[in-house]
């Protein structure tokens, strides 16, 4: 019963350290993409 215990913690401790992962993929996505530099634009060439 100790043994099944163990691995139901361990089991729920993985799933919420990778939703905590992934979090911060997508607030680093987010953020890379905020802050992306600025590429001017040409003007038209007639």
């Amino acid at each position: 019963m100790k043994k099944l215990v163990l691995i139901l913690l361990a089991a729920g401790g993985a799933v919420l350290a990778k939703k905590k992962l992934d979090e911060g993929r997508t607030e680093q996505a987010l953020w890379a993409e905020a802050t992306d530099p600025v590429q001017p634009s040409t003007p038209p060439q007639s």
